[in-house]
């Protein structure tokens, strides 16, 4: 019996477990922080699977492990999983029309449901694994919440928790199934709050200090600002207190909270000063009080590309999911649901990715069949921000994708939830489980490849991890 062989007999006896658990996080759909009951799912089949299970990690509630140590010994493998669910995009499963379980509750569009089994399984086939060839090593779950959020995984490199792991593994739902050689950016987010002065917007409004007004202004300055930053580079914003409902009355305070991305951590702190600077700058227009408050950062992420070739030919022996024509079906309802920009959008990104000679037959049956191999020499810079990124600052770290969607799926679109909760994403969980397994056994396999990892992660981090938040910035559990 061939070590994928083993694993997918293993897979057979948890799948409906795995499924089961799979659709309960689908359905409780908890925001950052709030993982509870999708926390006690996981934690149920590890301590069952002989996990010894430890929660409320790294000064958050829903943030755990699960270990099992078989023999003595042998290396420590990492399997990072997620399981929260983004506002607004509730769906029922596996339906291509819009149709919210709750109505304006949130919903799993970016198939974390997805990743947290998926990994969990990757997680018990690698125990049985080793139990079955009498090998020596530990396998550590970890549960990290609030991906979607503030994050969680910096405050859990910061407190050491990934420093004993060898190499460490993950993956996340996809339109493809791949080991990309893709970028993220680094991400710093704060709560700016102004303090003015209230006054009668009629009467005496000389007497007043808006602080909406200043962060009116701070938001005009930002604007100019984007000219004069690099390209690639991002700032966002969203007013959380908008200093209240009434004209009539001059605010007295206002809150937007700001984020900005750029493709290194050293850039993203420089961008951030510069915003901080443009905030004082409006407080001192309007003659109101600025104070910020940082919430969140996280590293920039890159795939360590000894894992990653290792991953991918692991990811090409198991193979795509296997997709019946059902299935192709049901994708293609998904991408006709979308509007007519964004399926063009879409077909212009397929004929980009595939060919323009292949593209009549890709947005008629929209599932990826194929792998695609990891390309060392093609390094894609992408927009979004992972809190994966500081993992791979701390021990040699690779994320793999698999396929749980129709091709050209916008992220965090109800049609992506609707998909993680299908047989889409159930398939593409199972075959995640795999593959992440047979990347790990292959990694163990090759001692000389894994000190070549490692001298490429000390490379990265100089030595040692370094967190972009200070340390007086707790989880904002309960704030963010």
């Amino acid at each position: 019996m061939t070590d994928l062989e083993f694993l997918a007999a293993e897979l057979t006896g948890i799948q409906d477990e795995l499924l089961a658990a799979n659709d309960a996080i689908y359905e409780y759909a908890e925001l950052s922080y709030e993982e509870v009951k999708s926390m006690a799912a996981l934690t149920a089949i590890l301590e069952k699977e002989g996990f010894v299970v430890e929660t409320g990690l790294a000064e958050m509630p829903t943030c755990f492990t699960g270990t099992a140590k078989i023999g003595e010994g042998g290396y420590v493998i990492g399997i990072l999983g997620e399981y929260d669910a983004l506002d607004k995009l509730s769906q029922e499963p596996g339906n291509p029309v819009k149709t919210p379980l709750v109505e304006g509750a949130p919903g799993h569009g970016c198939g974390h449901c997805c990743l947290g089994t998926g990994a969990l399984g990757a997680a018990i086939l690698l125990k049985k694994y080793l139990e079955a060839k009498n090998m020596n090593g530990t396998v550590i779950y970890y549960g990290c919440p609030a991906e979607e959020g503030a994050g969680a995984k910096q405050f859990m490199a910061r407190a050491g928790m990934f420093d004993c792991c060898d190499f460490i593994y993950t993956w996340h739902p996809s339109n493809f199934n791949d080991v990309s050689n893709s970028s993220s950016t680094a991400i710093m987010g704060a709560n700016f709050e102004f303090t003015g002065k209230t006054a009668h917007a009629g009467g005496s409004p000389w007497l007043g200090r808006s602080a909406l007004d200043a962060a009116e202004l701070m938001s005009v300055g930002c604007n100019y600002m984007r000219e004069h930053i690099r390209d690639g580079e991002r700032v966002h914003y969203a007013y959380s207190d908008a200093g209240g409902t009434a004209p009539n009355v001059v605010p007295d305070h206002a809150k937007v909270k700001y984020e900005v991305r750029s493709q290194t951590v050293a850039g993203m702190l420089k961008l951030f000063d510069r915003v901080v600077k443009v905030a004082q700058g409006a407080a001192l227009m309007t003659e109101t009080e600025m104070n910020y408050e940082l919430t969140m950062a996280f590293s920039d992420s890159r795939n360590n590309s000894v894992l990653a070739e290792i991953a991918s030919e692991a990811l090409a022996e198991v193979g795509a999911p296997v997709w019946e024509e059902e299935d192709f079906k049901l994708a293609k309802a998904f991408i006709d649901s979308y509007d007519e920009d964004t399926k063009a959008a879409i077909r212009e990104n397929m004929i980009a990715k595939f060919g323009a000679d292949k593209i009549d037959e890709i947005m008629a049956r929209p599932l990826h069949t194929g792998v695609i191999p990891y390309d060392k020499n093609n390094l894609v810079f992408q927009g979004g921000s992972t809190d994966v990124g500081d993992v791979t600052y701390c021990v040699p770290t690779c994320e793999l994708h698999v396929a749980t969607a129709g091709l050209g799926t916008v992220g965090h679109t109800w049609q992506n939830a609707g998909q993680a909760g299908s047989v889409l994403g159930h398939k593409g969980l199972l075959t995640a489980a795999k593959a992440i397994a047979l990347s790990a056994i292959r990694t163990m396999e090759q001692p000389e490849k894994l000190e070549l990892a490692k001298k490429e992660t000390l490379a990265r981090n100089g030595g040692k991890y370094t967190c972009p938040l200070p340390d007086s910035v707790k989880p904002p559990v309960g704030k963010y």
